[in-house]
């Protein structure tokens, strides 16, 4: 029988964290390839950019540390599956699709630690 390790993240270290319009937080997820998810937990609808995979940051994944470069987030009542923005540039409607990752310890420990620390 194989042996099942759980090696659950340690560490998540955040660079930058950055509270932006959530018309911005929209648009900066619309990419030409087709759209990319938000993420909502506890109320914070948010993305972030994990740091480029090299030698040294696949070291400290596999230590339980996980390095986010940067967070743009802004905060929403409920969860909602997804958000909308009516933009004239783009003539129409931008549909966005949001995960509810409440149930991530990581990011339930995230937007505990923003609400503490945000200036």
């Amino acid at each position: 029988m194989v042996n099942v390790v759980f090696s659950p993240i340690t560490d998540l270290i955040v660079h930058e964290v950055v509270k932006i319009d959530l018309e911005d937080l929209i648009r900066e997820r619309v990419t030409p390839s087709g759209n990319m998810p938000l993420y909502w937990c506890d109320g914070l609808l948010f993305s972030f950019s994990s740091m480029p995979m090299s030698e040294d940051t696949i070291k400290e994944y596999l230590q339980g540390r996980v390095h986010w470069a940067e967070v743009h987030y802004t905060e929403i009542g409920g969860y909602k599956p997804v958000v909308t923005l009516e933009d004239s540039q783009y003539q129409g409607s931008l549909n966005v699709r949001v995960i509810d990752t409440s149930r991530s310890e990581l990011h339930k420990d995230f937007v505990k630690w923003l609400a503490k620390n945000k200036k």
